[in-house]
């Protein structure tokens, strides 16, 4: 256990990465946004290139949280649908399979087949209006052996009992604006599943809710998705890992649940969305709360934002986030800490890049900032960018190794 009072700050940019962009004149959203909180801490820290995903892993969100909590995704990972379970509060058995169930929207092509992906997230649609349809399907569709959860917005679960890993799915943020016609599920479970979406479409397209949507400019949620399916995680309690008390605080399902499976303490906070129009003075605020008054010792803070801009293709929201998250959030944590008369260590780091030019992930190498409070550097590099993390020369092609460094301090 550790004997000190340090506290231990991840500040998470999910997506925040990125490629070169034109419209930039060749820089990227991390080297034109104005962010000078995390340039300070980059001044006085180290920066360098870290590796999310292994070799031979999809860069997902899931996996790519997983390595930068210090839970090697070799070891830990059994799918993104579990992890988000946990948080929905679903019970898994051994013999259970999860499936993410996203509320998308589809073009009106003709047959099931020829659809395109218009919106994975079928316009962010509202937690209340996507229960009532996640309902419905259940009510129609839902069997003693399959059963759909609700989640949050348009993020959801269904369960397979008595099941078996082995279907071939597509994340729909894979396919945005793409025919679907070859990312349907496939293998042991793809006739069933695709039943379940084509039944679904029957289902939705016409239901109130979505024609109020549509009669309010909005896009229908009139399909669900099926992807992303998994066992029932087994992770390691994060204090008996690290000697330390931690919470996460996240907008999102998939964070929540690797919380709650690590047992760790998971905040909420309200007005948290996933989107650059989050609460992050609400999550910055939680933050110190949980460091300076709860006990906490370790915090991980997710912000989805930046992501979620990247797969839009939304440059100039993603630029924002980073804004954000620099002025709103880094810039209160540090000034409340260094107020506070604490020694603490802050690690600033996407999970993956989202270039805005593929609207999907990749399994690029990341930049991180890593800054002591009590043993400031006078580094070379004064900015938090790509480019500067891999001048640095400092790479970790495992991220468990720079995790163990920056709680460790070995």
């Amino acid at each position: 256990m550790k004997d000190n009072n340090r506290k231990y700050v991840v500040i998470l940019g999910d997506g925040m990465a990125d490629y070169p962009i034109d419209e930039l004149g060749g820089k990227t959203p991390l080297e034109v946004a104005v962010k000078p909180n995390i340039d300070a801490l980059c001044a006085k820290g180290e920066i360098g290139l870290v590796k999310t995903v292994p070799a031979g892993m999809k860069p997902g969100s899931d996996v790519a949280n997983l390595a930068v909590l210090g839970y090697s995704p070799a070891r830990y990972y059994s799918g993104r649908s579990p992890l988000e379970a946990l948080s929905i509060g679903i019970d898994l058995k051994d013999t259970d399979i999860a499936i993410r169930c996203n509320l998308v929207t589809l073009s009106d092509d003709e047959p099931y087949e020829n659809k395109v992906m218009v919106d994975y997230s079928a316009g962010e649609i509202s937690s209340a209006e996507a229960k009532e349809l996640i309902e419905y399907v259940q009510s129609k569709l839902g069997t003693d052996r399959l059963h759909f959860y609700n989640g949050v917005s348009y993020r959801h679960c269904l369960v397979v009992h008595e099941a078996m890993l082995g279907t071939d799915f597509t994340p729909p943020h894979d396919i945005s604006d793409k025919r679907v016609t070859d990312y349907l599920p496939k293998a042991r479970y793809g006739e069933e599943m695709l039943d379940l979406m084509k039944k679904s479409y029957d289902l939705l397209k016409d239901h109130p809710v979505n024609v109020a949507r549509v009669k309010a400019g909005k896009n229908p949620a009139n399909s669900i998705w099926l992807w992303g399916e998994g066992t029932r995680p087994a992770l390691s309690p994060f204090k008996e890992k690290y000697g330390l008390d931690g919470a996460v605080i996240s907008a999102v399902d998939l964070i929540k649940g690797i919380g709650i499976g690590a047992k760790m303490k998971v905040i909420e906070v309200e007005g948290a969305c996933g989107t650059y129009e989050t609460n992050f003075a609400g999550k910055a605020q939680a933050a110190v709360k949980a460091l300076l008054e709860d006990g906490i010792d370790y915090l991980y803070l997710h912000m989805e934002a930046p992501d979620e801009c990247g797969h839009q293709g939304d440059l100039k929201h993603k630029i924002l986030s980073v804004e954000l998250i620099d002025s709103v959030v880094v810039q209160y944590i540090v000034e409340k800490l260094r107020e506070a008369g604490v020694e603490f260590s802050i690690l600033v780091a996407p999970d993956h890049p989202t270039p805005i030019k593929l609207k999907t992930h990749t399994s690029d190498p990341v930049p991180y900032v890593l800054y002591r409070s009590y043993d400031e550097k006078d580094n070379a590099f004064r900015s938090m960018t790509e480019k500067n993390a891999k001048a640095s020369g400092i790479y970790y092609d495992d991220s468990c190794a720079l995790v163990d460094k920056f709680i460790k301090e070995d």
